[in-house]
């Protein structure tokens, strides 16, 4: 039997082997539901004032104790979330207005970033009577509500949908308005934990790009060394799930965090919200200015242009450059005749053609950088999970060429000998051209570093680090030009050039494994994706092995055909079974209508009674529908249908109240002739919905549907 052909016997029975019999059952929580039930915040409505004045502001509070474990939320939650909203009742001729919002905490809350408020919190409120007050007393009143959340579950409350119930002050009216002492101390404590105005001491100036917005904090000694430092927009218009980057320079502190693509309305003038320095908070509303550039510190700047320099010199060591350079010098020797000015003249000649060559790779980067609507420093391409994917293949495809499985540079040597054989300075000129296009499929570690370097630095720094890098590129000929006999000198070509191309292959299946932490953290591939996706770069890599084996020139036509189609076979099932997943479940509107239609057809409904504030809906909807439920919907033909509660639509209310629940998530799956829907839990992955899917509608081949496709 031929080798090849053992090939197709061995290989599916190694990868079958591979394949586990069960996946592990992934960890389930309890129910927390009901726990949550039992739980209500404690809620004091209180006015600073025994009597009012007609046109004397006075200040009334709502106070909230939150059990423990628990939390509302920030005008901006953050992730998920709702705020307190008061929803006042006032006589005619008051107005109600928030003092501002007490400065929140930054946790992290079902593995999202949140702005919330924790046991204790004071909401203060300014209410104004009108001038013309001629009442001998008031009663003003409202009913608050809010959401209320721990790790696992979110309860609204004081009830799941309006009406909600009415808190009631009663004060007289009098010439002055008196102060209550004995709600002095709630309305010290709240004021205590409201933001404070700027100190004259801190300057705080904002700037935005596209992707990005910047706080610039001046001068540096306003801001602790050692102080954490973050801001709570009051508009949504950053990204809470990013970090920020903070950086401490001469002229301040800068405070960075990516946008908000998602956001809902901007003001495109001024920031606003809350700057927390350690346990201080200040009221911020910024006007946007230009976005000026950091200085780089001459030390910083030595650095990168350093590594740049040293980077340039490495690719001289790739086995498609390293063998040209003594036949390059050699070459000048010859046409200069051995004058060693005109060698001289020739070596940086051909440094010119380097530069120019890397100028050209620069501006193209930076008019990408420039352009407007994309922004390449903040890894943008990182943001799509098919473009992560193709990345991905890409480092293993170029470590593996670089590991000698198989060639696709190899006649980049030959490229550069041809380069002896032109003729003058034009020659040198474009010898130093063609040698960059010839570095460049042996460089990828270095370049990829380098570009993402530079990406980083002000349009001038960026244009000076390519120059650099071509500096160092160049360096070997304008020395060696100057002093020919150090040709003499260089180690000669040898096995030690392979050894140094494979080790460098390592940075490059470091990058693919990178690449794979990534693809597995969207929501669409999850953990519970990473098997199929190693098993289809396995078979790719074998597609890859074959090809560098059985498919050169050198091999018998016969030989390669049946090659070339094993590399189709293997790369075209290692694409498939390794690319990015759909986004998940096709949802429509859900309407009592349209389920009571399905039903009459003989179709299952699943309803996710969900809602954006709700943070464990969010939780269930990353975790829960992978490609093993996707297919289980399909095969069943279950109709899935979202209800979306995020805004109170009393239909739903009912609903829920009617499935014996207080608050979403709700999960129910209607079945066709069964009066009573079967319900989830409310915390959920795949594997138990795959059970209870299977549970309540058997296996898919078990079904006697009527044949109808999902709508």
């Amino acid at each position: 039997m031929r080798p090849l052909t053992r090939l197709f016997t061995v290989v599916p029975s190694v990868l079958l082997a591979l394949l586990p019999s069960s996946l592990p059952a992934q960890l389930e929580n309890l129910d927390p539901f009901a726990a949550a039930e039992k739980t209500a915040s404690k809620l004091e409505f209180l006015p600073e004032v025994k009597s009012v004045a007609p046109g004397e502001p006075f200040h009334v509070l709502i106070k909230l104790t939150h059990p423990a474990g628990w939390h509302s939320y920030f005008k901006n939650p953050g992730y998920v979330g709702q705020s307190l909203e008061a929803d006042w009742k006032l006589p005619d001729g008051f107005t109600a207005e928030r003092v501002a919002w007490p400065v929140p905490y930054r946790v992290e809350s079902s593995g999202k970033n949140s702005y919330v408020y924790k046991t204790l919190v004071y909401h203060l409120f300014r209410l104004t009577p009108p001038a013309n007050l001629a009442a001998s007393e008031v009663q003003v009143a409202a009913a608050p509500n809010w959401l209320l959340c721990s790790e696992d579950s979110c309860i609204r409350e004081p009830g799941l949908a309006p009406p909600f119930p009415i808190r009631k002050i009663t004060l007289p009216v009098a010439g002055k308005a008196e102060i209550d002492p004995a709600h002095a101390e709630a309305f010290e404590a709240a004021r205590a934990m409201l933001p404070q105005a700027l100190p004259d001491t801190l300057t705080v100036r904002a700037s935005k790009s596209p992707e990005s917005i910047t706080l610039l904090l001046s001068p540096p000694s306003a801001v602790p060394a050692d102080a954490k430092i973050h801001f709570f927009d009051y508009e949504e218009v950053l990204d809470a799930q990013k970090e920020p980057v903070i950086e401490r320079g001469e002229d301040g502190v800068r405070w960075t965090l990516a946008r908000n693509k998602d956001a809902k309305t901007e003001n495109a003038d001024k920031l606003s919200g809350i700057l927390a320095i350690g346990d201080r908070g200040y009221l911020v509303e910024a006007d946007y200015g230009d976005a000026a550039e950091p200085p780089v510190s001459f030390s910083k700047l030595l650095a990168v242009l350093g590594g740049m320099f040293l980077g340039g010199m490495i690719l001289n060591l790739m086995p498609c450059v390293f063998p040209v350079i003594g036949i390059k010098i050699m070459g000048f020797v010859q046409q200069a005749g051995e004058d060693r000015r005109t060698i001289f003249v020739h070596g940086l000649v051909y440094a010119v053609g380097v530069l120019v060559s890397f100028w050209a790779l620069s501006g193209v980067a930076l008019a990408l950088r420039e352009g407007g609507n994309i922004d390449v420093t903040q890894g943008f391409q990182l943001q799509n999970p098919w473009v992560v994917w193709v990345l991905m293949l890409i480092m293993l495809t170029l470590a593996m060429n670089m590991f000698g499985i198989f060639e696709i540079g190899a006649s980049a040597t030959s490229v550069g000998s041809n380069l002896t054989h032109k003729q003058g300075m034009g020659g040198s000129f474009f010898s130093g051209v063609l040698a960059t296009v010839v570095a460049t499929p042996c460089s990828a570690p270095f370049l990829a570093v380098a570009i993402g370097i530079a990406f980083g630095l002000p349009p001038i720094l960026f244009l000076l680090s390519f120059t650099t890098m071509a500096l160092g590129l160049a360096f070997p000929y304008v020395l060696l030009s100057a002093f020919p006999k150090l040709v003499e000198k260089l180690p000669r070509p040898g096995p030690w050039m392979e050894s140094f191309k494979q080790a460098m292959a390592f940075l490059l299946f470091g990058t693919a494994g990178w690449m794979l932490w990534i693809l597995v953290s969207f929501e669409q591939v999850g953990s519970g994706g990473m098997l199929p996706i190693v098993l289809g770069l396995t078979l790719i890599a074998i597609a890859l092995w074959v090809y560098g084996r059985w498919c050169p020139v050198s091999r018998t036509k016969r030989t390669r055909t049946i090659g070339f189609v094993a590399v189709l076979v293997f790369g075209c099932l290692g694409l498939a079974t390794s690319k990015p997943p759909g986004k998940g479940l096709e949802w429509e509107d859900w309407s009592p209508e349209l389920v009571a239609e399905a039903l009459a057809d003989g179709r299952p409904v699943f309803v996710d009674f969900t809602a954006t504030w709700c943070a464990t809906c969010q939780v269930n909807k990353s975790r829960a529908y992978n490609n093993k439920v996707r297919g289980l919907f399909k095969e069943h033909n279950v109709l899935a249908l979202k209800a979306d509660f995020t805004d109170y639509d009393p239909r739903i209310a009912k609903t829920i109240a009617g499935l014996k629940r207080a608050a979403v998530p709700v999960n129910a799956l209607y079945l066709p002739g069964d009066d009573v829907p079967k319900l989830t839990k409310e915390l959920f992955g795949s594997k138990y919905m795959q059970e209870f899917i299977t549970e309540h509608l058997g296996q898919p081949a078990e079904k006697n549907g009527n044949g109808s496709q999902p709508r």
